[in-house]
Order: C-alpha cells, then sequence, then structure tokens
C-alpha cells in the first residue's frame, strides 16, 4: 500500500493511484500490444510488445517507477 502524501495546497495525494492513472490499458494493434505512459503534461511514452504477458509485466513495472517518481517529486516540493 502506498503512502499517501500532502501537498503545498493541502491537498492529499496517493501516489499509486495517480500513477494508475497516467497509463493506458493494454491494447492489440496489428502484430503488437501497445500501453503508453504519460510522464509529463506533454511528455508520453509508447511501448510494443509482441508478447502479451510480457506487455503487462513491463506495463506494471513502469506505473511503479512512475509512482516512486511521483512520490519523491512531492516530498521535495514539500
Amino acid at each position: 500500500m502506498s503512502k499517501i502524501v500532502e501537498t503545498n495546497f493541502g491537498t492529499l495525494v496517493d501516489s499509486k493511484r495517480v500513477a494508475r492513472g497516467s497509463a493506458s490499458n493494454v491494447t492489440k494493434k496489428g502484430a503488437f500490444y501497445v500501453f503508453s505512459i504519460r510522464v509529463e503534461n506533454d511528455d508520453i511514452r509508447e511501448y510494443s510488445f509482441t508478447d502479451r504477458a510480457r506487455a503487462e509485466q513491463m506495463r506494471e513495472i513502469l506505473i511503479s517507477h512512475l509512482e516512486t517518481r511521483i512520490s519523491k517529486k512531492i516530498k521535495k516540493s514539500n
């Protein structure tokens, strides 16, 4: 369970939910399984894999990396 952090504005943020909301679901496009992750407002990265299980696993890994990045960014700004 991720820790809920309070921002400078007084709002509570659950970094896990924010990270999950930044990632799209895995979809099949042609021969590839594709998902995208919004790292910043203007930085959207798209990943494609030939195996659905590998795509799902990598999506979870990247969500966890994004979660730690968001929590560090919030803690740094406080």
